[in-house]
């Protein structure tokens, strides 16, 4: 089987807004892959749709060679946004709860709990309230949950909110323990992160994939470098006239900076000092990043409202 998931032209509603609108996307079986995309871009919609193995209602989809169907609920580990644990049991009686939901037996099923605790760091914890742990212990027992029953495919929905940077390292360790075995597809906001674990991404705004491709091959088109610059207050019109004097296409406006994209920073940087010296509060020059190849294709230009 070459992908575990399949969508074409997949289409959602929830009463008149449209979630997703033309969705298509080919997920290639064992690997990470990424789908990015800004807040209300449909990621959660259709990875919701796929953890339920739910027929779209317009469109088409496939999982793991398959129809949708409750059936292919079982091979299939997930993890949301919102933690589902009970803040009263145990991490040992809550993973053992998700055991026997999936039809794992007893002895096999404490000898994973067991495993797993220990891999994520929660053994020492492992009888205590699931409300007394941190949010990043929660975060690190979703993904212990998930795994529980080795799940052919792996959805997780934002799996770092909340987790500190050692967290964070130890839950894509273990996670990517899984590579090859399993397929793991991650919604996330977090594009270095995106770029440092996943094999492939896509990009999606407004229902529909914009982009797709591995991290190298989506900045192969971008220039080198891109040159960012911070505007001193009270100046945003400046970025106007950078954009006219430097070529719109090259700008970008993103959370208050102007990113210029270049081959030549060197060069670049006293032509943005001469057109707008005073407005210009700082600036770095920065490699091209999986994030200049996202604000490219998803962020709108400066042009206009911007």
């Amino acid at each position: 089987m070459s992908s575990a998931i399949v969508a074409h032209e997949v289409r959602r509603r929830y009463g008149e807004r449209v979630a997703l609108d033309g969705f298509s996307l080919e997920v290639p079986s064992g690997c990470i892959f990424g789908i990015l995309g800004p807040n209300g871009s449909g990621k959660s919609t259709f990875l919701a749709m796929v953890a339920g193995a739910e027929r779209p209602p317009e469109g088409s989809l496939t999982i793991l060679g398959e129809t949708p169907t409750l059936r292919l609920r079982g091979r299939i580990g997930t993890v949301f946004q919102e933690n589902a644990s009970d803040p009263l049991m145990s991490p040992t009686e809550y993973l053992l709860f998700a055991a026997r939901l999936f039809g794992v037996g007893r002895a096999e099923a404490r000898e994973r709990v067991a495993v797993l605790l220990g891999r994520f760091g929660l053994a020492e914890r492992a009888g205590d309230p699931i409300g007394t742990l941190s949010g990043g212990m929660r975060r690190r027992l979703e993904a212990a949950r998930a795994l529980l029953h080795g799940p052919d495919l792996l959805l997780l929905d934002e799996p770092t909110t909340g987790v500190d940077p050692e967290e964070r390292r130890l839950l894509w360790e273990t996670v990517g323990e899984t590579r090859g075995a399993a397929t793991v597809v991650v919604a996330t906001n977090d594009l270095h992160e995106a770029e440092a674990v996943c094999d492939r991404v896509a990009f999606v705004q407004a229902g529909r994939v914009v982009a797709e491709g591995t991290p190298g091959e989506l900045k192969r088109n971008l220039r080198r470098q891109t040159v960012r610059v911070e505007l001193a207050a009270g100046r945003e019109a400046a970025a106007e006239v950078i954009a006219e004097a430097v070529g719109r296409d090259l700008v970008s406006l993103v959370d208050g900076e102007l990113w210029v994209t270049t081959d030549d920073a060197a060069g670049l940087v006293p032509r943005l000092f001469a057109v707008a010296g005073d407005a210009i509060a700082g600036l770095r020059i920065v490699e091209a990043s999986l994030e200049d190849a996202y604000f490219r294709f998803v962020k709108r230009r400066v042009e206009g409202a911007g």
